[in-house]
């Protein structure tokens, strides 16, 4: 049962290749993002309440992430691939100590790395095709951007001290991107 995070900014295609990944690894796929989304858009009081967080591009708390992640780590017996956290330093922390609660431990960080402009012209095009009110217009994705080299990228320092990390390049087609996180997943796994 192995558990890996896939981590990267906005853009970078963490949602379509942790799908992927899922399936072809038969891993649960875990995102805080569309968890939220789905909160939203069901008008729980939760999704009330972090609408207009989401809407301006700001990070969700901590302790209502990590409520999620805990609720799903709960429901699966199946090995995990985390998408979207840990964001944060503590929230990193938090997956270890829920883990281990759990009787798990991490397996692998990926880090899948692009170019600023790429994430952008990413994020536009996504947003021609979906609903996402944070892909609405440039200075949220501007934010959003900002808020991930804040407060997210530290997180690649402490996975970076773990050993666990391991980076790849983001940048061009995605059957690129695939093949080359399918191969340090298959170091993983085998």
């Amino acid at each position: 049962m192995k558990n890996i995070v896939l981590f990267g900014a906005p853009g970078v295609g963490k949602g379509t290749h942790a799908l992927l990944l899922a399936e072809k690894y038969d891993l649960d796929h875990f995102s805080t993002g569309e968890m939220l989304r789905q909160e939203v858009a069901d008008g729980t009081p939760l999704g009330l309440r972090v609408k207009s967080l989401m809407d301006r591009g700001d990070l969700v708390g901590d302790d209502v992430v990590i409520g999620l992640i805990d609720k799903a780590i709960t429901s699966t017996d199946k090995g995990i691939i985390f998408d979207g956290f840990p964001r944060t330093v503590q929230q990193a922390q938090a997956l270890d100590f829920l883990l281990k609660r759990h009787q798990r431990r991490l397996d692998c960080v990926i880090s899948i790395d692009a170019p600023r402009e790429e994430l952008v012209r990413r994020i536009h095009e996504r947003a021609a095709v979906s609903n996402r009110s944070d892909d609405s217009d440039e200075a949220t994705i501007r934010h959003r951007l900002e808020e991930y080299e804040e407060k997210t990228r530290p997180v690649v320092d402490y996975y970076k001290v773990s050993g666990l990390l391991v980076s790849i390049d983001g940048s061009g087609q995605i059957n690129q991107t695939s093949m080359r996180l399918c191969k340090v997943v298959d170091q993983i796994i085998h």
